[in-house]
């Protein structure tokens, strides 16, 4: 929801640099090199003096190595030496076999080779060279113990990688200390409250618990004492974890910061130490505040489905957590921020007071917050002055924050694709219709027959919904394919909290008016309906084991919001089952009778409709209007289309008159939602759940 500027630390400059594993590996090859070219392929036997003396008159060495310093003689078996001292021939063929012996002295063996070699050339045999070596065991031991070493280095670097350098030196005897970044107020993040768009009741109580932390005696004076926990719940991309970086750039006090991923290690026990040295840094520090990003990774229930086992490390890592934050021992000072999106999956231990004391529902952004966020991301972007934000927003209702911060970077790549000098409203709209139903793929080869199939579908759906009260209001339809939709239509329904049973069934109606329509004009029925059937299918199964909206089973609802009460086990009988399957089969079959009944009653309207999307594969709210008039039941959102179309032939009719035309873009009006896509797909895909807040 905005945009950082990374922040330099003084605490790494000056730093020597981090180790590369590939250097250890360079090191490794070349040591396996250097045993492999400079190896000692020599076989020792030791003897005593009297032997090698003996070995030498009789002329079994062609070569004798004294080395002085050690005292050593060795004699280089020839074929004669090899034969006399009954060495194996595999062992003579693969190395040279040495006779070693301690030497009296060095004067000596000198006159005793002298006096070796003058006998063997009286005996007509060869006399044996002499070489002097100035000798030393370090290299030997060096090759003999070097490769262990190594193989110690190495341990000790991998343990010292496993345990993330946690707390400094120690390696694997410091793998359960805590790893959590630690800011203060020398070190702390640049991110404020008013660089966080939007988001203004969760900010309130955020913002509470920072004052609370710098001016204590406000509260404690009327007997307040300061929360322990706040868990900021919400769907992804809404702004938790930027919230937390508010609070550590606002707060004057230590911040701590981690991932509940941080906790979980290979070794058994690392997360509950690694828990209870956080808390201990915490209490070493506090006043201050501990972050703990996507707690539901170490959060979850305990023994929430016992037959399937359990992970007893993550549950011990969850109970040491309990204990810390509200057990026997005091916690002063110390307060907790979680962010998940996964709050169904909590243990509900670690959800009460005391623990976490409030939760902050961190919502998708209403319209002014989405003005507000748009108003962030378009800080450095080079749009058009006559950018309208307040339409864009209403154009994205739904989107999260982190949508919107794509919607913006998409409309520049595009804007910068055409070779424009501003990002102007249409190449906002193309990132919006980019985001939602994929990019246009003109290129792909459509067939007449299957191009007025297309187009007889959605025509089909733009009748039912024009034509149904709470059918929503059309944006627009194409038979462009995008993404992996053949075609695809846009509307933007009016905003509710609770939804009548007529609205949900107009909604299912409108659903299968294409699959409708291709049955009752075209004669058959293609797989192109395959996600309409889907959400259609969910929706009517929604009405009646949620919503208690059946006939026959009025008032009941077979679901468990929590998802903890029944596991596997289905909350009714066989009998309840099919009867359930029935009154699903029959919403569906009423819903597609209507609608079959509706497109007759239309057919002339609907053939118009889909003649105009064949000529001209992308029509708009006007162009139906045109054909089926103007809607019974008009919402806000069709006033709003009135007056974009009014707008429209005012600016035409002032640029026919020669007057100059001030804005380029076509002043559409806003609409109040964001736009719900209906696309036919070409393969079947998983499409949006259909979703309702409970009251």
């Amino acid at each position: 929801m905005m945009n950082l500027s990374p922040k330099k630390n003084s605490r790494n400059q000056g730093r020597r640099p981090l180790f590369n594993m590939y250097w250890m590996y360079a090191l490794i090859i070349m040591c396996l090199l250097g045993l492999y070219y400079f190896q000692d392929n020599s076989q020792v036997k030791n003897v005593n003096w009297t032997q090698f003396e003996d070995a030498a008159a009789s002329g079994q060495f062609d070569k004798i190595t004294v080395i002085s310093e050690n005292g050593v003689a060795e004699g280089h078996l020839n074929a004669t030496g090899i034969k006399a001292q009954k060495i194996d021939k595999q062992y003579a063929e693969r190395s040279d076999i040495l006779l070693k012996a301690t030497i009296p002295s060095s004067d000596r063996i000198s006159t005793k080779i002298d006096e070796w070699n003058a006998k063997l050339i009286a005996e007509g045999k060869p006399e044996i060279a002499v070489t002097y070596e100035k000798g030393s065991d370090l290299m030997k031991l060096l090759w003999y113990f070097g490769p262990i070493a190594l193989f110690i280095a190495v341990m000790l670097f991998m343990s010292r990688r496993m345990s993330g350098g946690a707390g400094g030196g120690g390696g694997i005897f410091n793998v359960g200390k805590s790893r959590a970044k630690i800011f203060d107020k020398t070190d702390g993040t640049n991110v404020t409250f008013k660089d966080v768009a939007g988001l203004a009741e969760a900010k309130v109580e955020i913002e509470e618990i920072v004052e609370f932390l710098k001016n204590p005696g406000k509260y404690t004076e009327l007997g307040a004492k300061i929360p322990k926990g706040a868990l900021l719940v919400g769907p992804p991309g809404t702004g938790k974890t930027l919230l937390a970086k508010a609070v550590a750039g606002e707060a004057n006090v230590p911040f701590f910061s981690m991932s509940g991923s941080d906790f979980v290690e290979m070794f058994v026990g690392v997360g509950a130490a690694r828990v209870r040295d956080l808390f201990k840094q915490a209490k070493d520090k506090a006043p201050c505040i501990v972050f703990i990003d996507e707690i539901d990774a170490v959060g979850r229930a305990r023994g929430k489905n016992p037959n399937m086992g359990s992970n007893d490390e993550r549950e011990n890592t969850l109970n040491a957590m309990l204990t810390e934050m509200d057990g026997f021992g005091s916690n002063n000072g110390v307060i907790i921020l979680a962010a998940t999106n996964r709050a169904d999956m909590l243990d509900k231990a670690l959800l009460r007071p005391g623990r976490f004391d409030r939760q902050i529902y961190v919502d998708l952004p209403e319209l002014s917050d989405r003005i507000e966020i748009f108003n962030v991301h378009l800080r450095n972007l080079k749009v058009n002055s006559k950018l309208d934000v307040e339409q864009l927003a209403r154009q994205t209702q739904g989107f999260s924050g982190a949508d919107i911060m794509n919607v913006c970077n998409e409309a520049a790549l595009i804007a910068a694709r055409a070779n424009k000098d501003s990002v102007e409203y249409s190449d906002f709209m193309g990132a919006i219709d980019r985001i939602v139903g994929g990019l246009e793929k003109r290129s792909r080869v459509i067939t007449p027959e299957e191009k007025e199939a297309i187009a007889t579908h959605e025509a089909g759906h733009a009748t039912i919904s024009w034509l149904t009260k709470y059918g929503n209001p059309l944006v627009k339809v194409t038979i462009v394919p995008r993404g992996r939709a053949l075609g695809a239509a846009w509307y933007a329904p009016e905003a509710r909290q609770i939804i009548p049973t007529q609205a949900l069934k107009d909604t299912i109606c409108g659903m299968l008016g294409g699959r409708a329509a291709e049955e009752l004009f075209l004669g058959q029925v293609g797989t192109g309906a395959s996600d309409d059937l889907e959400k259609a299918t969910k929706i009517a199964r929604s009405m009646v084991i949620m919503y208690g909206m059946s006939d026959k089973l009025p008032n009941l609802n077979y679901t468990d919001s929590t998802g903890q009460d029944y596991g596997f086990s289905k909350p009714y009988s066989e009998e309840t089952a099919k009867l359930i399957d029935d009154e699903v089969a029959a919403i569906i079959a009423e819903q597609y009778a209507r609608a079959k009944e509706i497109l007759t009653e239309y057919a002339k309207q609907h053939n118009a409709i889909r003649d105009l999307l064949i000529e001209r594969e992308v029509i708009y709210h006007d162009d139906v209007q045109a054909i089926l008039g103007k809607r019974q039941w008009k919402s806000r959102t069709d006033e709003i289309m009135e007056l974009n179309a009014e707008d429209e032939r005012k600016r035409l009719e002032n640029k026919a008159a020669g007057e100059t035309e001030r804005n380029t873009t076509p002043a559409r009006k806003h609409l109040p939602e964001e736009p719900i896509v209906d696309e036919e797909d070409d393969d079947p895909g998983i499409p949006p759940e259909f979703t309702h807040d409970n009251q």
